[in-house]
């Protein structure tokens, strides 16, 4: 079971810079893009199998130092875009730790294959008295 977003939040670090979203003149000159950076290997909240499974499944979203990248430039606020990079974040470890449920397989009941098996047999007589006539 994952823990709160609350208890992640001593081991996020942050970095702002411009961003080149909406703001008009504000994007010129205030750093409101928020990126989150998370060491999915040293981190105190998550056991170590947890720490496995979110190092195979955002392999491609970590850089090389094992950190976990994510950004968030959509407000014209540094703070909502902050807020918004948490979200991400969790959303995406919410993801990765979801085992789905095994599926289980499963058999056509009988009489679902003689009525299948009837319906084709019936189809096969009707084109096959569709053939030549002879004289």
């Amino acid at each position: 079971m994952l823990p709160p977003l609350d208890a992640f939040l001593p081991e996020l670090q942050y970095q702002t810079a411009r961003s080149s979203g909406p703001g008009g003149q504000n994007v010129n000159k205030v750093e409101s893009k928020v990126e989150l950076r998370f060491r999915v290997a040293d981190s105190a909240v998550l056991t170590d199998e947890q720490k496995q499974r979110l190092l195979e499944k955002l392999a491609s979203k970590l850089t090389l130092e094992g950190e976990l990248l994510v950004t968030s430039q959509e407000d014209r606020s540094q703070g909502r875009n902050k807020e918004l990079a948490q979200q991400k974040f969790y959303e995406l470890l919410t993801k990765a730790l979801h085992r789905p449920k095994p599926r289980k397989a499963t058999k056509p009941s009988k009489g679902a294959v003689r009525k299948r098996l009837e319906s084709k047999k019936k189809h096969g007589d009707k084109k096959s008295n569709r053939g030549r006539v002879d004289y």
